[in-house]
């Protein structure tokens, strides 16, 4: 798994963060806006923040991964926990797919985990139904999973706040996706990552944000992942901010969503 670092500039925080993108996505996410905007990496570090950033398994500079369209989620929940093992216990912040990831980290290695904070993350596999396995919305798995032009118009670039004019280098950046990752993220055949019980990760900071202009991620979807696991929930209208989507970290404005959670993260002595 390939990481990327940025070492604080000054008054450097004893705790890490890693940054974890989610599907179709790489950690170029985190570096950078579309329109050549500082990324949420670049930031946390001037905030003091040792702040690391991963491409997944089979994703962007991490190179290939042989059978990579029935790749598990254990395969990168495994790298990312190699990862903690080796830099310490640190704040997980992930994005929608790569919720699974935190949740699980929580579940197996809490030890590791200061804080969660998903952004617009996938809730455990016990909140979702099981999809039968010929469903539209589960994916065979012979080959990877490519974003359309059109989902991605309709479920990523669709907010207010999303630099429209950036689009088609925005497309461009985004890679393919294990298959089996999707169905377990949608819980085909009952074959999702439950947790079970979530008192497991009561002990643990969590913070679940989401913006008014997710389509795919409704007030109630993601309060209630956050009401299960007793984290907190902004909705980043309620906050000042609205007109934000599935991309805060690349839409206008993206610093003052930084910003929302740093906050957060120093209301939990962090």
């Amino acid at each position: 798994m390939y990481v990327q670092y940025y070492d604080p500039t000054h008054n450097q925080n004893p705790v890490p963060i890693v940054l974890l993108h989610g599907g179709f996505h790489t950690g170029a996410c985190f570096v950078q806006t579309p329109d050549r905007r500082p990324g949420w990496g670049v930031y946390l570090a001037e905030q003091g923040w040792k702040t690391y950033i991963v491409d997944l398994p089979g994703h962007g500079r991490s190179g290939f991964v042989p059978n990579f369209s029935v790749m598990p989620y254990q395969t990168v929940i495994n790298a990312t926990v190699a990862l903690l093992e080796e830099i310490g216990p640190s704040v997980i912040l992930t994005h929608s797919m790569s919720g699974v990831i935190g949740w699980q980290i929580g579940k197996t290695h809490p030890q590791l985990v200061k804080a969660i904070i998903g952004i617009a993350p996938v809730p455990p596999a016990d909140l979702l139904p099981a999809i039968a396995k010929d469903s539209d919305e589960a994916c065979p798995e012979d080959c990877p999973r490519i974003q359309s032009r059109e989902d991605t118009k309709k479920y990523f670039t669709n907010s207010d706040t999303f630099p429209k004019e950036t689009f088609e280098d925005y497309f461009r950046s985004l890679v393919a996706e294990s298959a089996r990752m999707s169905n377990e993220r949608r819980n085909v055949e009952g074959k999702g990552l439950y947790i079970g019980d979530p008192q497991i990760l009561f002990n643990i900071p969590i913070c679940v944000i989401t913006g008014d202009q997710d389509t795919r991620h409704p007030y109630k979807v993601d309060a209630e992942t956050a009401k299960y696991f007793q984290g907190d929930f902004i909705w980043l209208p309620e906050v000042g901010f609205p007109g934000h989507g599935h991309l805060p970290m690349l839409e206008q404005g993206n610093l003052a969503i930084a910003n929302v959670f740093i906050h957060w993260l120093k209301s939990k002595g962090l």
